[in-house]
């Protein structure tokens, strides 16, 4: 008898002929091992060995059994057994699961993949998936790879593999081209096929748009929970930050010392010490002390927090509403009510993209936007991601600069900066090397400053640093008008941010103002603000800050850019501080009030590729006419003006300097004759008037 090697599936396979050459009937397996002994015959023709380049199930290392444990973040807290096989050596790990049957390969939900625990017990890809998810939400891992393999004999065994960059099953990437494991051969196959696995901008776009629908249908959906149950706006930005804390798990020192709160935590019991909303705090709390918060900031946090706990009404068991009834198989407390829904849509999508900062700041930006409704209860109007990173490229922030945001809200502006400041870094000096991390832990720790006076939205700030790597340490909470003068002396920012209340006197440019005196000279500062600031209602501010400061550009914003929460026409003013105005030097004026979007109640849809638009204004930022951006999308000529402003402080807006080449018509001539010749006839007839009257 006589073997034959046939390339197939898995790299080899073994058909049996007799010695005329006809092929001899496959045995079945029979046992999910044979399977098993598929896999490992497959990696003994790769030329991997067992215990030195791969391994099956706990001969792991120490490190990779720590992820392991159970210690799911966004999943309940089940072990299943460890992965059938895994391989370590390569920059990022592989874990194979495999099943008997090829119909137990994966299981579906439409087009998504099965999360429950059945599913994931009995499908090869659910089951891979499962251990790669939970070794990123334990923190130890950034991506992992998941294969699935599944077979009935030798002539029939399949495997899926998938790239897994987050802790949720929504967060992975088939590799559909990839159907044998021929890339794990060696480090150049893996290198070769790694670089394939990462996300391009289009693939990162696309999830974004998703993720975001999602995210918005949820939103609204919390909000009404929370309407239902009477909690205010001011409370609900408060529940959802809280809850989204006492999530996280207690760490000290790199050591997890506490799992994070899951809605299994709350048991609804009417102790004074162990109902709902005291667990709640009483985790925020711990949180906070194991993250090294200062004792003011904190006491200041929890104070607001509290709003949780202190109406113990909310920890008594009552009906389930809609929004909850599928997830909560009895009736529970509204705290639980609550907590379950943020854990569950909310912290879960949230969480899955820890490693992806600008899709989680979207995702987090766009929930505050239903959690503040219209931010008209306590005066909030928050700007969008989209705006805020464009803001903060115009000001061209580096890992360098030190950036101030005196209104900061929710801290969006600090946080486009962050990101930024982190991106050059990472590009300077290799992400993740030693050089890198110093730089970046510099960056959160002294290179940002953010004032607020809100209650509520301080914290909230605070909150949003801390979810996104902590950089919270300079959030201050008070008027920016009052702090220490050694604040702005020691901090000495080179470039500021700034949203400012609408509701503040001359339209908020008092704080530009502010902020542009406490800046080093030749730094740079922007504000968003209704563009009637600059056209009459600020004109003893703007007056000053010309005298000291120079105005470089105007950007003219969509009109329902802060829709649904408010509806004003707003301008970008960009500023270089400590160098008066040169009068005879031109100002930029930018038309952009199409960004391609459309803003309805159902949200934000694009309609004329806004994501390019973003970045086009930028280039003609700094390029005016000479930009490089596509024609269909601008007409320079109309949307780009450079022309001199006079000191009076009311000629900033691009709609006084608009230049109009209209040819006017027969019919436009006409016209204005006759509308003149009417004017002059009406004050003939008021004169006569006027004259009888005076007889």
């Amino acid at each position: 008898m006589e073997l034959r090697q046939i390339g197939r599936i898995c790299g080899i396979i073994f058909l049996s002929e007799n010695k005329k050459g006809k092929k001899m009937a496959t045995e079945e397996y029979k046992l999910e091992s044979d399977v098993n002994d598929f896999v490992k015959e497959c990696f003994k023709n790769l030329g991997l060995k067992k215990h030195t380049d791969y391994n099956e199930e706990s001969a792991m290392s120490d490190y990779m059994k720590e992820a392991l444990k159970g210690s799911a973040k966004t999943k309940n807290k089940t072990n299943f057994g460890k992965p059938d096989f895994h391989i370590e050596n390569y920059k990022v790990p592989v874990v194979v699961e495999d099943k008997l049957g090829i119909k137990k390969l994966v299981s579906f939900n439409g087009n998504a993949i099965k999360d429950d625990e059945k599913s994931i017990s009995n499908f090869a890809v659910n089951g891979a998936l499962y251990y790669a998810t939970q070794m990123i939400a334990s923190g130890k891992y950034k991506e992992v790879i998941a294969i699935g393999v599944a077979g009935d004999n030798s002539e029939n065994v399949k495997l899926n593999v998938y790239f897994v960059y987050g802790s949720s099953f929504k967060t992975v990437k088939p590799m559909t081209e990839y159907t044998n494991l021929n890339f794990v051969e060696n480090e150049k196959t893996f290198e070769d096929f790694y670089r394939e696995c990462k996300l391009t901008e289009e693939e990162k776009h696309e999830l974004l748009i998703k993720s975001k629908a999602e995210l918005n249908t949820y939103s609204k959906e919390l909000n009404k929970l929370m309407h239902n149950h009477n909690i205010t706006a001011p409370q609900r930005v408060l529940y959802v930050s809280g809850m989204l804390l006492s999530m996280q798990d207690v760490c000290k020192d790199g050591k997890k010392i506490q799992d994070g709160l899951t809605p299994e935590d709350l048991k609804g019991l009417e102790t004074d010490s162990k109902r709902d909303g005291i667990l709640i705090t009483t985790q925020i709390e711990e949180f906070l002390k194991a993250r090294g918060i200062p004792d003011e900031k904190r006491n200041l946090m929890l104070a607001s927090f509290n709003e949780i706990s202190k109406d113990s009404q909310r920890d008594k068991k009552t009906k389930l509403f809609p929004q909850v009834s599928k997830l909560l198989k009895e009736d529970s407390s509204t705290n639980k009510q609550i907590f379950t829904y943020i854990y569950e849509n909310i912290y879960r999508q949230i969480d899955a993209f820890e490693n992806n900062l600008d899709i989680m700041g979207e995702m987090y930006s766009e929930f505050l936007k239903y959690a503040l409704g219209d931010g008209k209860e306590i005066g909030i109007v928050l700007t969008p991601p989209y705006v805020t990173k464009m803001m903060t490229q115009i000001l061209d922030i580096s890992y360098e600069n030190k950036i101030m945001d005196l209104a900061t809200g929710s801290a969006g502006f600090l946080i486009s900066a962050m990101e930024q400041m982190i991106a050059k870094a990472n590009e300077k000096f290799t992400k993740n090397s030693k050089e890198a991390e110093e730089v970046i832990a510099k960056i959160k720790k002294e290179r940002l400053l953010g004032v607020e006076l809100n209650a509520e939205m301080f914290t909230l700030a605070s909150t949003n640093m801390i979810l996104r790597g902590d950089g919270s340490s300079n959030i201050k909470k008070g008027s920016s008008f009052d702090c220490p003068e050694e604040l702005y002396t020691k901090f000495n920012a080179d470039r500021v941010l700034l949203n400012p209340p609408f509701s503040f006197i001359e339209n908020g440019m008092p704080f530009i103002r502010f902020g542009l005196d406490k800046m080093q000279k030749g730094g740079l500062g922007a504000i968003i603000i209704q563009d009637s600031a600059g056209s009459g209602k600020a004109v003893p501010t703007n007056k000053a800050i010309l005298q000291k400061h120079t105005l470089v550009a105007s950007i003219k914003m969509p009109g329902d850019l802060f829709q649904p929460m408010a509806g004003v026409q707003t301008s970008i003013y960009v500023f270089k501080a400590h160098i008066p105005h040169d009068f005879e030097k031109t100002v930029k004026f930018i038309d952009f009030s199409n960004d391609g979007y459309k803003r309805t109640g159902r949200g934000l849809q694009e309609i004329d590729n806004p994501g390019q638009r973003y970045s086009d204004v930028v280039k003609i930022f700094k390029a005016g006419k000479n930009a490089k951006v596509d024609k269909n999308l601008w007409n320079l000529d109309q949307c780009y003006v450079e022309d001199f402003i006079d000191d009076s402080g009311t000629d900033w807006n691009f709609s006084l300097h608009q230049k109009t080449d209209t040819k006017p018509t027969l019919d436009d001539f006409k016209k204005t004759v006759a509308d003149y010749l009417a004017w002059e006839v009406s004050n003939i007839i008021k004169s006569e008037a006027c004259d009888s009257l005076g007889k």
